[in-house]
């Protein structure tokens, strides 16, 4: 049993799998209204831009849910947010096929699928995971930061199927019904505490820290505008991939596979930004993939045929994927292990209000350009932002010594 409670054991692994399932399944809230979103527009009427509403109010209200369960695993052990997510996952989408106007619809996606339902599955059990792990902390963090890549990948064809067949409310209800059967045994999995040597552990890169110059406060507002920014920018490609898709003539069902290709291949990137991060550091990891997905964003402005499409969604994917687990990996080696819950979900919360920012404002673009030319150059404009930031952090960790014991850093 003590064997098993060690990091990196056998068990860990176990664990690693289930919360990757979880995060999978209870990922489903991510990408559900990305997919719905053609249709929720035509149903009730409104123009791109408030079609978009609910993506963005359920993204923000991610973000504050995010932190309450992030301060709820740190206080009790991530069983209970885990399972506070499953019963909210089921009510948020069985009431929300009942829904009478956007208003409506939007109030119960952001409230339950959301503040309360999605966001249980994602900081905080990315948090619980770096406390299992710390030689292959990169790629175990990764692998967990792939459930939201894996639902993302799994679920928008299977949700376009049945939207299609059996519309969308019916396709609402059976998805409740779904995540509560599958998620409730998985959370039985996630009863152990964590490491006893991994929550009392206190040797942190403090001289990373002094190099930096900065206080925990101002590091940690640092990673979330980071996050944010990266954000802001990869909101455009997936949010509006299926809407793009339509308005070109290729249809709904061609945009919801490049969603999957483009997720599926961010697992892909997640993997193996994971194993160079245990290498190279998390860093200089951020510093390559925002490199990379300004790159990517830049080729969507100059290709719009079928096949480039497919392509460009590919390597989007590939491109894109290293840079949220880095800021999750930054939190762990910065921060004490005890706070790791609340501000690994600080920072991811921020990821997520940045998808939210984004996906609103390629919405506001459109509808007055009726082109998504400048909501990309809206999105390279804030990635070039997390780039300095990148930029930033890796020339201050390696350009300045760490401070002699008793100097001031």
């Amino acid at each position: 049993m003590a064997e098993q409670s060690r990091p990196d054991s056998a068990y860990a692994w176990w664990r690693l799998l289930a919360t990757v399932l979880l995060a999978t399944i209870g990922g489903i809230g991510l990408w559900s209204i990305v997919v719905a979103l053609p249709v929720v527009q035509a149903e009730f009427g409104v123009a791109r831009a408030g079609a978009s509403l609910p993506y963005t109010l359920t993204m923000l209200a991610f973000m504050l849910g995010g932190v309450l369960m992030g301060r709820l695993a740190d206080r009790f052990g991530v069983i209970l947010p885990v399972l506070i997510g499953t019963f909210a996952l089921g009510t948020g989408y069985v009431a929300s096929a009942f829904a009478a106007d956007l208003w409506q619809f939007a109030a119960l996606y952001a409230l339950f699928v959301g503040g309360l339902g999605s966001c249980a599955v994602f900081g905080p059990l990315v948090a619980d995971t770096s406390l299992w792990f710390t030689r292959r902390r990169g790629i175990a963090v990764a692998l967990c930061a792939s459930g939201n890549y894996f639902a993302g990948a799994v679920w928008p064809p299977i949700l376009q199927h049945f939207m299609a067949s059996y519309g969308w409310r019916a396709t609402h209800i059976g998805i409740g019904l779904f995540c509560v059967v599958t998620m409730l045994p998985l959370a039985l999995a996630l009863r152990r505490p964590p490491p006893v040597q991994a929550a009392g552990a206190t040797a942190l890169d403090t001289g990373g820290l002094a190099r930096l110059g900065l206080s925990p406060g101002a590091l940690q507002a640092l990673l979330m505008l980071a996050g944010v920014a990266c954000c802001v920018a990869m909101a455009m490609p997936q949010v509006h991939i299926v809407a793009y898709c339509a308005d070109l003539g290729y249809g709904p069902a061609r945009g919801a596979e490049m969603l999957s290709l483009m997720l599926g291949f961010g697992v892909l990137s997640r993997l193996i930004s994971g194993a160079i991060t245990d290498r190279i550091g998390a860093p200089v990891m951020l510093l390559l993939g925002s490199g990379l997905q300004a790159v990517a964003l830049a080729l969507f402005l100059h290709f719009d045929s079928l096949g480039s499409l497919y392509i460009l969604s590919a390597i989007f994917g590939l491109f894109q994927g290293g840079i949220v687990p880095s800021y999750a990996v930054m939190i762990r080696q910065f921060f004490p292990p005890a706070e790791a819950g609340l501000r690994v979900s600080l920072v991811l919360s921020a990821t997520l209000a940045g998808m939210a920012l984004g996906g609103w404002l390629s919405g506001v673009i459109f509808d007055a350009t009726f082109s998504y030319h400048l909501a990309l150059v809206n999105g390279i404009g804030w990635n070039l932002l997390n780039l300095a930031i990148a930029a930033w952090l890796v020339l201050r960790l390696r350009g300045r010594p760490a401070p002699m014991l008793g100097q001031p850093g």
